[in-house]
């Protein structure tokens, strides 16, 4: 049964979607391809896209990975190089398809988050940008992370 920390999760992660999906739904054709970053790589909204599906994918395996006893993420984590990893395995990828790969990628994060008692929580690991935080903090570090970037591209797109 979800503890009242698992609900407060929860209702983050399923907001936090809601919001990402409506935002993205909305895009003409044109404004898929604005460029929303430069730097280290040109990222258009459609690769922004593919970094939250990889980005998802990747911190719930991690938060799985402490719950299971490990460690998280390694030692010296290269996140640029994990990006251009992804952007180049997701290239593919409609921006439909990876707007479905985004919402089950958030089911299976919220499926699993319900599972997590107060104790599994509490358990720390490595974030490969956070560094040492408890599992909660790295669900949390999931809806925060979409949320920070739809906010830059609402910015963008105004």
């Amino acid at each position: 049964m979800p503890t009242a920390r698992d609900e407060s999760l929860i209702a983050k992660l399923e907001k936090g979607h809601v919001k990402t999906q409506e935002i993205l739904g909305l895009l003409t054709a044109e404004q898929w391809r604005a460029t929303v970053y430069e730097e280290p790589q040109v990222w258009d909204v459609r690769a922004l896209l593919a970094h939250l599906v990889s980005a998802e994918e990747r911190l719930l395996e991690l938060a799985q990975d402490v719950v299971s006893g490990g460690s998280g993420a390694p030692e010296g984590f290269d996140f640029d190089l994990f990006n251009a990893e992804e952007q180049k395995r997701l290239k593919d990828e409609s921006p439909q398809e990876l707007l479905e790969a985004l919402a089950d990628d958030r089911r299976a994060t919220l499926d699993w988050t319900r599972t997590l008692d107060d104790a599994l929580l509490d358990r720390i690991g490595r974030h490969p940008v956070l560094g040492e935080v408890t599992v909660e903090t790295m669900l949390l570090a999931i809806y925060g992370h979409q949320l920070l970037h739809m906010r830059e591209l609402q910015v963008l797109l105004r």
